[in-house]
């Protein structure tokens, strides 16, 4: 059944709010691989449409464990694997991702519902139909649904100023990256005097790494590959290394800060070997766009922070993404030379 929806537009976040308040049994969703602006946003939309007296429920995309930094979140043990939900479905609200592969289970409950939301900050077409508000220039989705629980529930509770700030915290990077404009931290302050908590959030999620995390990172910074003049850097996770460390996929987060930190670093890469692909991560520390190479590998992301999936080995997945990389720190170097315009 496909959802009785008109095409998505860029719906002000008041005017989604309003349509809101008419609705009920929300299913809100977010992406496979569910990260901290993710969940936050789930977590906070739900806890703003709680206060309103409706149904809602947070469902994971995937039934694959959600990282353990983020049980401390409130309403973080109501989450239900998309696959296994059997409730009532009338509403659909996808966060923090606007393309129907991403939501993998999820995308048969958007089917089941009448009305579709999206609330995003990632650039796309809009291609889940629906009400949509996606705005690449946020700095995360988290933002964005602190602003709509603000319009829907009037002064958002410290659960739901906990969870926004989670999310916001972690996709600006502790506010350490790129994306860490005015609006981030005037969001960070609304969220701090509606009763988030910076400390908790820095214990738990930023220095809450486990002995298997750390040793992967000492493999990692072992092995890796620097490049194009220093400007390029990669490693890599086997499986046999995961193995050996005890470690599980949420210890794998962290790793590519540890090389992304190196002096003289534009681009960094880490590869995880899964068991019949190869998973990628990229990061930028300048402006130069790793979302516009992830999305030449059926990836995406933001312009300083994408991932894509590989099916090859390790063995030639290394120099495969090293001369990618390459390719387009020479091509930005060009475009900033006037070379080729």
């Amino acid at each position: 059944m496909e959802p009785k929806t008109a095409a998505a537009t860029a719906t002000p976040l008041a005017e989604i709010a309003a349509q809101m308040r008419d609705c009920d049994d929300f299913i809100i969703c977010g992406h496979v691989s569910p990260d901290g602006d993710c969940l936050g946003s789930q977590l906070a939309l739900r806890d703003a449409l709680a206060r309103l007296g409706k149904r809602a429920v947070c469902v994971l995309a995937k039934s694959d464990p959600v990282p353990p930094i983020f049980d401390f979140l409130p309403g973080a043990d109501g989450l239900v694997p998309a696959g296994r939900y059997r409730g009532p479905a009338a509403t659909f609200v996808a966060v923090d991702v606007s393309v129907r592969d991403r939501l993998g289970e999820g995308a048969a409950l958007m089917d089941r519902c009448r009305t579709v939301f999206t609330i995003d900050h990632h650039q796309s077409d809009g291609s889940l139909g629906g009400v949509g508000h996606i705005d690449p220039d946020a700095p995360s989705a988290s933002l964005l649904v602190w602003q709509l629980a603000g319009h829907l529930a009037g002064e958002p509770s410290a659960d739901c100023a906990l969870c926004a700030y989670t999310g916001l915290a972690t996709d600006t990077g502790g506010f350490r990256f790129q994306n860490s404009t005015a609006a981030a931290f005037e969001g960070a302050a609304e969220m701090v005097c509606a009763g988030a908590r910076p400390d908790l959030v820095a214990t738990e999620v930023f220095q809450n790494r486990t002995r298997p995390s750390l040793d992967l990172e000492a493999l990692v910074i072992e092995r890796m590959q620097v490049f194009c003049d220093g400007q390029g850097v990669i490693s890599w996770v086997t499986l046999d290394d995961m193995r050996r460390c005890g470690a599980v996929k949420s210890d794998t987060e962290p790793l590519i800060d540890a090389i992304r930190s190196l002096t003289g670093v534009r681009v960094a890469c880490i590869l995880r070997e899964q068991e019949n692909s190869i998973r990628g991560s990229l990061r930028a520390k300048d402006d130069t766009d790793v979302a516009s190479l992830a999305r030449t590998l059926d990836g995406g992301g933001h312009r300083a922070a994408a991932g894509f999936t590989l099916r090859k080995p390790i063995d030639r997945a290394v120099p495969f993404m090293q001369g990618r990389i390459t390719a387009l720190l020479e091509g930005e170097a060009q475009t900033r030379n006037g070379i080729g315009e």
